[in-house]
């Protein structure tokens, strides 16, 4: 059974730096492209982050040059580091495997960020 677990979502100030990370199990992300996409309240999910099997790594133009994708093949896991965090950040992410036509996804994280 594939799981896609994310942790590390919480409450945290503008400006402040939060790090997700995304545990799978029952697949080897490696082989993956694993991305972090988001959903706000009344707005369509997104993609935030992706980094494909080789490495390479696409971002929203929003988060460019707050947020970093990377990935922890031995771990598993798949985790996203942001900064420099505004109010429009807060939403639900969410963790996606993706090996077409097969995609995960996990239940995703809170991230609120509020003065």
């Amino acid at each position: 059974q594939v799981q896609l677990v994310e942790s590390g979502g919480g409450s945290v100030q503008p400006g402040g730096s939060l790090r997700l990370s995304c545990a799978a199990s029952g697949i080897r992300a490696s082989m993956y492209a694993m991305g972090w996409y988001r959903q706000a309240p009344g707005r369509q999910r997104e993609l935030v982050a992706r980094i494909t099997s080789g490495g390479s790594t696409n971002y929203a133009d929003s988060v460019k040059g707050r947020f970093t994708i990377s990935r922890d093949n031995a771990k598993n896991t798949v985790v996203l580091q942001m900064i420099s965090l505004k109010p429009d950040d807060t939403a639900v992410y969410y963790c996606n495997a993706d090996f077409p036509p097969r995609s995960y996804w996990g239940k995703g994280t809170l991230v609120t960020v509020s003065s």
